[in-house]
């Protein structure tokens, strides 16, 4: 029989629960090699322990999502909420077709570089606290909650500080300014996406990681 998810809110009362103990279903799909719909059959049939929130997101353990690594495929390596050996970069774009450009350009740069891709700024706020990637690139309109009400999130996030941020939008820069503007030490580009610009902004942010660690 299928089972539903325990309460997410009466989760989060247990003294052991730490908010750096879950992920949304796109960075657990990530994280286990699997499709969005399988991880969301393995919550159904009860194989990973997982939540819903009162807006009926899932909610997945980590802890439960690496017992199920060292039970089916024990060569992989347990899953990191925050791995460190590569560059860390999420991108949050609502159009499909700008996603796909995205992954279409970092897989030809074949650089060390570990991409996340999210639809939705709201699905990005869920996993970014855990994901802890070293750069944001993100759109600012986009439907539900939008990129400006995001960042206005994370700026209030002391564990992101040092996570590097690039606006790319369509929107005029005084436009974003009029909306209060972006967190200090973000860089802004206006649409259409600058693939050479952005490679070369990679590449150094590579290189001054490289050398910060």
């Amino acid at each position: 029989m299928p089972r539903e998810p325990q309460s997410f809110e009466s989760a989060i009362t247990a003294n052991d629960f730490s908010s750096d103990d879950y992920c949304g279903t796109t960075y657990a799909a990530k994280l286990l090699g699997l499709s969005v719909a399988t991880v969301q059959s393995l919550v159904e049939k009860g194989e990973i322990e997982a939540w819903k929130t009162l807006g009926g997101h899932r909610r997945l353990s980590l802890r439960a999502i690496n017992a199920y690594l060292q039970k089916n495929s024990p060569q992989l390596s347990p899953a990191d909420p925050d791995p460190r050996s590569r560059l860390s970069v999420l991108v949050v774009e609502d159009d499909e077709d700008a996603r796909e450009l995205y992954k279409a350009h970092f897989e030809e740069w074949d650089m060390a570089v570990d991409c996340s891709f999210m639809p939705s700024a709201l699905e990005a706020l869920m996993d970014i606290a855990t994901m802890r990637p070293d750069l944001l690139i993100t759109d600012l309109n986009m439907p539900g909650v939008d990129g400006m009400e995001m960042l206005r999130a994370l700026k209030r996030n002391q564990q992101l500080v040092a996570m590097q941020i690039l606006v790319i939008s369509g929107l005029p820069r005084q436009a974003v300014a009029e909306r209060g503007g972006l967190p200090p030490n973000s860089h802004y580009l206006e649409k259409p996406i600058n693939f050479q610009w952005l490679h070369g902004y990679v590449t150094a942010l590579l290189v001054a990681n490289r050398k910060w660690r």
